[in-house]
């Protein structure tokens, strides 16, 4: 039978102590929330980099844990130590450190990111807000036919499929969990009225027009326009030739009837019976054809002071401008080459 020296017995009933009080607290951690009773989210934000003692130290801080021991340990127990995702989290005071940890693993942020790129329709909007599981393609497009939370919005025009096209800001959205897809669309429509400032309302009134005429224009420059120094020639030229009672005949209209990007059009397609037409109709079309940027919005309200009636483009996006259909004709047979 082996023998044991007093040392040895010693060191291992301290080794087993350990154990004992690492367990029962890791299972105390588990089972027991700090408190019961308090049921408000805390935000923390768990910067990329981070480590499991610092996540700890982060959490005991705001009370959401009682030991980072525990945290550590049950992280470690469970191999999640370097799965714990960057990012910001809601948690509760009810919740055991084991949810806590699962959910860092997990990724379940508080918050999800939606970035909207300008010159976006509402139809590529549903479907980007479903592709980032916020919600449903459809649900988001049926709230947005009918969504004019301001006056400056509503249109008698019944031809127009998405009242609220041309009114959902380009921008990066936190959006929190539960959010619904109604809730989405206010919020994004929010941002417009928000970033359409006084000082714009103001400049839209000087040049006699609505802001709803604003977004429209703005919306066929946001399509039209690759390179930021054609914005405001492009605006400058459709002043020009709405002032001539010309047709605008905008291309980005007719991809808007299609519904999706053609390169080149064709002469059918100009001839396709809508009012979004704006080869066989003079005028603005009934409502935007996308959301456009703020940079757009610009441009149209301070358009280059030209007369240039004719544009373009070459095969890197710039656009060439003319001022007769004859110098037209030759720069397109210029960007062919």
């Amino acid at each position: 039978m082996q023998q044991y020296n007093t040392t040895t017995v010693k060191w291992l009933i301290v080794v087993m102590t350990t154990i004992i009080i690492i367990v029962s607290t890791v299972y105390e951690g588990r089972v027991t929330p700090v408190a019961a009773s308090i049921s408000n989210p805390v935000i923390i934000t768990v910067q990329p980099g981070m480590s499991a003692n610092e996540i700890g130290n982060l959490l005991y801080e705001r009370g959401l844990i009682q030991s980072v021991m525990v945290f550590h340990l049950a992280a470690k127990m469970h191999n999640l130590e370097n799965s714990l995702q960057a990012g910001e989290y809601a948690f509760t005071r009810e919740m055991s450190v084991q949810q806590i940890v699962a959910r860092l693993a997990k990724g379940e942020t508080a918050y999800r990111q939606i970035t909207i790129p300008e010159g976006y329709s509402v139809e590529q909007i549903a479907r980007l807000v479903e592709e980032k599981n916020l919600g449903s393609s459809e649900k988001f497009k049926a709230a947005a036919r009918d969504y004019t939370p301001y006056a400056y919005m509503a249109t008698a025009n019944t031809g127009v499929t998405y009242k609220s096209e041309g009114y959902i800001f380009p921008d990066t959205y936190r959006i929190a969990r539960g959010t619904t897809e109604e809730q989405l669309l206010s919020m994004m429509v929010s941002q417009f009225d928000e970033q359409f400032t006084p000082v714009m309302r103001a400049r839209v009134k000087e040049l006699g027009l609505s802001i709803r005429e604003v977004v429209i224009l703005a919306s066929l420059v946001e399509k039209e326009a690759q390179l930021a120094q054609d914005r405001p020639l492009i605006a400058g030229a459709f002043f020009n030739r709405i002032r001539q009672d010309m047709p605008l005949q905008s291309c980005a209209t007719i991809q808007y009837i299609l519904g999706y990007p053609k390169a080149e059009l064709s002469i059918e397609d100009t001839m396709i019976a809508s009012p979004y037409n704006t080869y066989q109709n003079k005028g603005l079309p009934p409502g935007p054809i996308a959301n456009p940027g703020k940079a757009a919005i610009q441009a149209v309200l301070y358009p280059a002071v030209t007369d240039y009636l004719y544009f373009v483009a070459d095969k890197q996006g710039a656009h060439h401008f003319s001022r007769t259909y004859e110098e037209h004709l030759a720069a397109i047979e210029q960007v062919r080459k």
